[in-house]
């Protein structure tokens, strides 16, 4: 049995994030990870302005696209297309490849990465953790952080209570230079069909990232609708590298973020933004307070700063979310005027917090108009 002063479950960027700064604070940390960097990720893998701000100069940004152009449908009619010059609005990364850098990144930072472990089980004692692994042995720690998915044993431990359950369906295609080329620098969102749903396409180089999220229990609808696009975009006879889904969780306002020494941030804590679903800024950023919340021993101040830093947005989100579900063709035409296409690009660049945005008299208006 190895003691360590904390322990990080799962290696995703909630989790090496939490590593990182953690070991660079000083303390003796390691990360436990089932599965083995690189490896494939259902993810959009879209990096907006609060990720590269939480990133720093921590790695070298692995972008294959830096996207200053959207086009915009609502179920695949009503096309425009908004552009901004000269400035990058979403980088566009492979989740393998993002992912792989981070872990080198704590690594470096001091922390040990253990892979191909998987836990158990955990046991709080009064001064530490017990992590039992599948293998039968065991890890201590003065403290823990879930960041393993919200499906993960972290966040049953800690009785995560997620609100919103949402089906994201995605395929990565390898694309012809030509193809390529029509999609180089520009990403496309279409509002979809099912209350709430929207489907994607985002430039990766030689690949393109397509996919669709919809609330949870509409499967075949979710399915249908991913074809659809699919065929309306003319990639409907190209091989998927990777078809895979996936289940996001959102928490409740209630849900705990604690329970004795454990911690969870990121996916496992039910921290993302509801109306997008994008979740690697809030799984960086938490990742991040965990860290360094474990390193010093403030556990009651890690919850403190989630609510401050990170549920203002979230609850903007939620209604950004509702007036989305109820009019989605008045959003679709509010997103066209300058103001929606301001709030969107300070969305994607992180200027200013989303919360602020929403509470800004314009985007009032607008939202009233969809009430």
């Amino acid at each position: 049995m190895t003691a360590y002063d904390v322990a990080v479950v799962g290696a995703g960027p909630a989790g090496l994030s939490a590593a990182y700064t953690a070991a660079r604070a000083g303390a003796g940390v390691i990360v436990l990870e089932r599965a083995e960097h690189p490896r494939y990720k259902t993810c959009g893998g879209g990096l907006i302005g609060l990720s590269l701000d939480a990133l720093g100069d921590r790695i070298e940004i692995p972008a294959h696209d830096h996207v200053d152009a959207v086009t915009f449908t609502h179920d695949g009619r009503r096309e425009f297309t908004r552009r901004e010059p000269g400035r990058t609005l979403v980088a566009m990364v492979r989740r393998e490849e993002f992912d792989d850098r981070l872990r080198a990144a704590a690594v470096a930072a001091g922390a040990e990465v253990r892979q191909r472990v998987a836990v158990r089980a955990l046991e709080q004692e009064t001064d530490r953790v017990r992590v039992r692994l599948a293998d039968g042995s065991e890890v201590t720690a003065g403290v823990v952080v879930g960041a393993d998915g919200s499906s993960g044993i972290t966040a049953r431990h800690v009785g995560v209570e997620y609100g919103q359950v949402d089906l994201g369906l995605e395929v990565e295609l390898p694309v012809s230079r030509d193809v390529q080329g029509r999609w180089c620098g520009r990403l496309l969102i279409d509002w979809g069909p099912i209350p709430g749903s929207y489907a994607w396409v985002f430039p990766k180089g030689d690949r393109l990232t397509v996919g669709v999220i919809a609330a949870r229990g509409q499967g075949d609808e979710t399915r249908a609708y991913l074809r659809r696009f699919v065929d309306r975009l003319g990639l409907s006879g190209i091989e998927p590298a990777h078809d895979s889904g996936h289940l996001t969780r959102c928490r409740t306002d209630t849900s705990p973020l604690r329970a004795g020494r454990v911690v969870v941030a990121g996916d496992a804590a039910g921290l993302l933004e509801p109306w997008t679903r994008e979740g690697i800024s809030f799984a960086l950023r938490s990742g991040a307070l965990a860290g360094a919340a474990a390193a010093r021993g403030d556990l009651d101040g890690y919850v403190t700063a989630v609510h401050d830093s990170l549920v203002p947005s979230m609850r903007a989100g939620r209604d950004l979310l509702a007036a989305f579900t109820r009019r989605p063709g008045m959003f679709h035409r509010v997103l066209a005027t300058p103001p929606g296409w301001r709030v969107f690009t300070r969305f994607c660049r992180g200027e200013p917090g989303f919360d602020r945005l929403v509470r800004r008299a314009p985007v009032r208006a607008a939202l009233s108009m969809l009430r």
